[in-house]
């Protein structure tokens, strides 16, 4: 069974300054820079037709992992999402996927971003899978509620890059 990932966050700027801010190039890089963790880049970035496309690598120190997740990983996490974004409508939707170095699972979300003048929501939707038996369950706990801190931190970020332009 997956545990699932449901985060919101509601930012002070129209919609097309807001995804610039959450999937712009410069932004992704700052983004990484400043809250990516160890050995963090932007992989790939590329504009699609109606949308983008990136990959971006992030780290995260065993010390800076719940006991949980060191007792069944030995060494540094590292993340690996692939992002994507089209217009639809008068927003964005978009899928997310990453995958977690040495876990046998996957980590999948749908993304929207959807603006009402000079406010913008974004919303991720997903689930953990972890397919290993007995802990599995336990580990994807521990990995939503990771995922989730990083969607709070990245939002805070957001909020404050728009704050600052």
């Amino acid at each position: 069974m997956a545990s699932r990932i449901e985060h919101r966050s509601t930012f002070s700027a129209d919609l097309a300054t807001t995804f610039d801010a959450v999937a712009g190039e410069t932004a992704l890089r700052a983004r990484l820079e400043q809250i990516g963790g160890d050995d963090a880049e932007l992989l790939e970035y590329a504009p699609a037709g109606d949308g983008v496309r990136y990959k971006l690598r992030q780290g995260i120190s065993s010390d800076k992992l719940p006991s949980a997740v060191r007792t069944l990983h030995r060494g540094d996490l590292i993340v690996e999402r692939e992002q994507t974004w089209k217009t639809a409508g008068s927003g964005y939707t978009g899928t997310a996927t990453a995958s977690v170095s040495g876990v046998p699972g996957e980590i999948t979300a749908k993304t929207s971003l959807t603006g009402e003048g000079e406010r913008t929501t974004l919303v991720n939707s997903g689930e953990v899978k972890v397919r290993i038996p007995f802990v599995g369950g336990k580990l994807e706990g521990v990995i939503a509620e990771q995922v989730t801190k990083l969607l709070e931190r990245e939002a805070e970020f957001v909020a404050k890059w728009l704050a600052e332009r």
